[in-house]
């Protein structure tokens, strides 16, 4: 990384690269390896993370350019982290389990904030602005939950979820009735965005991992969605010419399909 980002004789796309513009490399390569472990493909999973690896050499070649840190001292940084954190582990602390450990992460990660000057005491402090949003209304949700502010379990919540589609469809009428109406376009939006919270809400509760449920279903929708395309090939004709009516009836035939193949 040290030769492709130098200013003689390198790379010139990586030499003109910022952490700005290499960011989004970094999620997307974190979604790969997600990806290769939801397929199950070690093979794979060892490509992706090099390149999620390669990531973090490259943010460090650029803070090292910088006088800031190298990938050395990134690698103690972590080493250190995960040495202070683990007081069961590396310590004389006893930690009976899963839940005792988490609680004390948590507190020995309050206790850094304090050390670092953060002066912010709320419950929902750390919780980085730069996850994605159902990750991040996951963990408001947990942190919340810590201090007693939860429903006491999956029943109230679905009756919320009832409640807040309700008030979305109430927001879709309003828009219908005026579509140059700004103020319901607004209410419109944070209605389905509170849907979608209390969706995040919905598989906390059920110990669903949000993303994976999504991804899931993403799987699902694609797989379906191409064999619906394969069958209207194979009665020659193109899907997209097709009124829905029929191309709802090739979904039930591709959905039937998987029944027979998962039987």
């Amino acid at each position: 990384m040290s030769r492709l980002r130098d200013r003689d004789t390198g790379c010139p796309w990586d030499i003109e690269q910022d952490f700005s513009t290499i960011a989004p490399y970094t999620i997307e390569e974190a979604y790969e390896v997600a990806d290769a472990i939801d397929r199950g493909d070690l093979p794979a999973l060892k490509d992706e993370l090099g390149d999620l690896l390669l990531q973090v050499v490259f943010h460090a070649q650029m803070a090292r350019e910088q006088g800031a840190f190298g990938f050395g001292e990134v690698v103690a940084a972590i080493s250190e982290k995960m040495l202070r954190r683990h007081p069961h582990v590396f310590g004389d602390a006893a930690r009976d389990d899963a839940e005792a450990v988490k609680r004390s992460w948590e507190q020995i990660k309050q206790a850094e904030r304090r050390e670092a000057g953060e002066r912010d005491a709320s419950a929902l402090a750390g919780i980085s602005r730069g996850l994605p949003e159902w990750q991040r209304a996951t963990k408001l949700q947990n942190r919340a939950a810590r201090v007693g502010f939860d429903w006491p379990g999956p029943e109230p919540v679905i009756d919320k979820l009832h409640e807040e589609i309700d008030e979305v469809r109430a927001e879709f009428a309003a828009v219908a009735a005026d579509p140059r109406d700004a103020g319901a376009r607004d209410r419109l939006e944070d209605e389905i965005g509170d849907l979608l919270f209390v969706c995040a809400n919905l598989a906390r509760h059920a110990k669903v991992d949000v993303g994976g449920a999504l991804r899931r279903a993403n799987l699902k929708f694609e797989r379906r969605f191409r064999a619906m395309e394969a069958l209207a090939a194979a009665d020659g004709v193109e899907l997209q010419n097709q009124p829905l009516t029929v191309q709802d009836g090739y979904w039930d035939r591709a959905k039937a399909m998987e029944k027979v193949q998962g039987s």
